[in-house]
């Protein structure tokens, strides 16, 4: 699980980052809490490590974005 947290000024600059980035997330569809005023994006991803998931960022969100292994649980 990538989590991404930016201020509420630098939405516009975390969007722009991903111009001329090649990524499979891009263009792809994630949650986000920027209209509600959290600044927050989640991606749920499958990599080979930390480093692996956080390429697939582009430096200014992966510098601020930070990496989690998650499972899939069953909740009794």
């Amino acid at each position: 699980m990538l989590t991404h947290a930016h201020s509420a000024d630098q939405c516009r600059v975390a969007a722009a980052a991903w111009k001329g980035f090649s990524s499979p997330l891009r263009h792809g569809r994630t949650v986000g809490s920027c209209a509600s005023g959290g600044h927050r994006l989640w991606w749920m991803i499958e990599a080979p490590d930390v480093a692996g998931a956080l390429a697939q960022l582009p430096p200014y969100l992966a510098s601020r974005t930070t990496a989690e292994e998650v499972r899939e649980v069953e909740i009794p």
